[in-house]
């Protein structure tokens, strides 16, 4: 199980977006997730006729590692910390460390 997914408020702690939050669109194999108007780069393509794409910058999201990202704890508007844990009927979800409010329920 996973402690960041898909559709998830996140937190970025560290490099040039330190402190905004997004939502995850999707993850990558090798620990990455891309967040919803976060690292976003400017790509220089070039025109292809064939395939009718105009050329010119565009700007796209690029992948950020998983440990750049915090779950954001909507009880305190922070990021947070994730824990997993197995319920007495055998589900396992995930929880706040700080405040043990289960996310999954």
């Amino acid at each position: 199980m996973r402690k960041i997914r898909k559709g998830d408020q996140v937190v970025v702690l560290s490099g040039r977006d330190k402190g905004r939050q997004g939502v995850v669109i999707g993850l990558l194999a090798g620990g990455q997730a891309l967040v919803e108007n976060i690292n976003r780069v400017k790509r220089h393509t070039r025109p292809n006729p064939q395939a009718n794409h105009p050329g010119g910058i565009v700007e796209k999201d690029m992948p950020l590692p998983l440990s750049k990202l915090a779950l954001l704890n909507p009880a305190t508007k922070k990021g947070d910390r994730v824990g997993i844990k197995r319920l007495a009927d055998g589900r396992k979800v995930r929880f706040f460390k700080s405040n043990g409010e289960m996310i999954d329920a």
